[in-house]
């Protein structure tokens, strides 16, 4: 459950009358944080189908079960509620689309498909099957890039220029995270434990700052690197490693600084997220996270060098004035990240 799961709800709790909106679940997960988004959900009025295959990490073979026998349950679905219109937004559930169109193939012709490009970099370890999966989805017109950095990507990569509309993200009351350490600046970290998150670049600029007094780190996580994670930063007492933390956005504020030295990304919630709660954000300067601050951001890096992060944490951040960073982002995300927008536009699609 993360950023794209985020963007579907955010989407879905347009209130208009006209449409009603149904979550279906790929991956049948069990946690605090699935339980609190189903409630979530539940209180918006947004139905929400539970998967039947469970969340067992092992070589993505789960996920790609789950897609390919994703078509026997979801003809149920559609015969039940007749979809106007069905949105896929990230690998996985696009796979899963893609094999619903194989096996029923007059099944999805009846409705509007909408797919979310939503990353720089799509299909890894998949190409070939990728290059399938795209095919039909441009034979389809059903593509919907999030940011100039995806949409250049993506015409690089498979020849096709879709519309574009931005991520929306609404602000959220803030309160207290009880984790803060008094006396420190406080840095967070919250993401996916995987390469794609910079899970390496992170570790070695939270170990090599183990006998720095200034700053204590909150690695908030999980996923297949978590015992590279563990590994290095087990017994540090600068940093505190814990689970997601559902509802993360409405504590962002209590944190001085964001740390995210992704090698990529489509384009970052989290980062648009933080800049909502006016939370700086220190940035690798990679496509998709480029595109989220203003180009004369000054908290970032090129190709996540550590001696770059050692100079921002040596001498700019001591010194700096996170409140007017923290301004300057939110100035930057309200202009052009707004969620009514992207409300209204994929509405439109929907029901063009």
């Amino acid at each position: 459950m993360g950023g794209a799961e985020r963007v579907a709800v955010n989407i879905a709790k347009s209130g208009n009358p006209d449409i009603e909106y149904h979550i279906v679940e790929l991956i049948r997960t069990r946690s605090e944080f699935t339980s609190a988004f189903i409630n979530e959900l539940k209180a918006a009025g947004i139905r929400y189908h539970r998967a039947v295959v469970p969340d067992i990490r092992f070589h993505y073979i789960f996920e790609r079960l789950a897609a390919v026998t994703f078509p026997l349950r979801f003809i149920f679905l559609y015969l039940r509620y007749r979809p106007v219109a069905v949105h896929s937004h990230t690998e996985m559930p696009d796979l899963a689309v893609f094999a619903t169109s194989r096996l029923f193939p007059r099944l999805l012709r009846r409705c509007r498909l909408v797919r979310t490009i939503h990353n720089t970099c799509l299909w890894t370890g998949l190409k070939n099957t990728g290059r399938r999966v795209e095919r039909f989805f441009i034979s389809r017109r059903a593509n919907v890039a999030i940011s100039q950095s995806v949409l250049d990507n993506y015409r690089r990569e498979y020849g096709e220029r879709p519309p574009m509309i931005y991520n929306g993200v609404g602000q959220v009351p803030q309160k207290p995270y009880e984790g803060i350490v008094p006396g420190k600046k406080n840095i967070l970290f919250a993401g996916r434990f995987e390469p794609q998150k910079g899970i390496d670049t992170l570790v070695e600029i939270i170990a090599g700052r183990r006998d720095d007094t200034r700053y204590h780190f909150h690695v908030a996580g999980d996923g297949s690197m978590r015992d590279v994670v563990m590994k290095r930063l087990s017994g540090l007492d600068n940093v505190t490693v814990v689970p997601p933390v559902y509802g993360l956005s409405s504590y962002l504020s209590s944190f001085d600084y964001m740390l995210m030295p992704s090698v990529f990304e489509g384009l970052s919630i989290m980062s648009i997220e933080a800049s909502m709660a006016a939370l700086p954000v220190i940035i690798n300067n990679c496509a998709g996270l480029k595109d989220t601050l203003p180009d004369t951001w000054r908290l970032k890096v090129e190709n996540n060098d550590i001696a770059a992060y050692d100079r921002l944490f040596d001498s700019v951040i001591p010194s700096a004035d996170a409140h007017a960073f923290g301004q300057e982002a939110q100035r930057f995300v309200l202009d052009n990240f707004g969620i009514e927008r992207m409300r209204r536009e994929y509405e439109r699609i929907y029901l063009e």
